[in-house]
């Protein structure tokens, strides 16, 4: 599939480099913030921050809201393994359509989380999770801050499609 780029593109300089250290920080973000939550926190310990938001720390042996948590742990492999083959496969459109600023944004925010991600489940065999926002006696499953950049990411990945199939029109 060929992309059109957009109007909106990166300077002649850019390169695959530029999103790769975008990746890099994202992931450096994450690993320092569950190292912090893994140091400071046992496992099921809980902070009031505010009404809607207490930091926890959580593990999540499954997906995204725990899909397949109980399933007996060959999952973890079955992540890790779609985590890598995920990045090589980021890398590569990074590399084919690093001029696209919007869709590569997206694609490195996506790429830091994964890697963060993976390596919790090859270090740990789970995900740690930490953030916890809650109203009224609901709970939004916890999270942690690679979850958030594949979240950004992925929002950003559909604005990009849509705006892209605008200009096309």
């Amino acid at each position: 599939m060929t992309r059109k780029p957009l109007t909106h593109s990166l300077p002649a300089g850019a390169s695959l480099l530029a999103w790769l250290g975008w990746a890099m920080l994202l992931l450096m973000a994450d690993q320092f913030t569950k190292v912090l939550v893994m140091g400071y926190y046992q496992l099921g310990d809980s902070t009031r921050i505010t009404g809607f938001f207490n930091l926890v720390r959580v593990h999540n042996s499954g997906a995204a809201f725990s899909f397949l948590a109980s399933a007996g742990g060959w999952q973890r492999w079955l992540f890790t393994a779609i985590g890598i083959g995920a990045a090589l496969l980021m890398v590569w459109l990074l590399k084919t359509h690093a001029k696209q600023k919007l869709f590569s944004f997206a694609i490195a925010s996506i790429l830091g989380g994964a890697i963060g991600n993976v390596i919790d489940r090859v270090l740990y065999g789970h995900v740690v999770d930490f953030f916890d926002f809650h109203w009224h006696g609901w709970h939004f499953p916890a999270f942690n801050v690679a979850d958030s950049a594949i979240t950004i990411g992925a929002a950003c990945l559909i604005l990009d499609e849509l705006l892209r199939v605008r200009r096309g029109r």
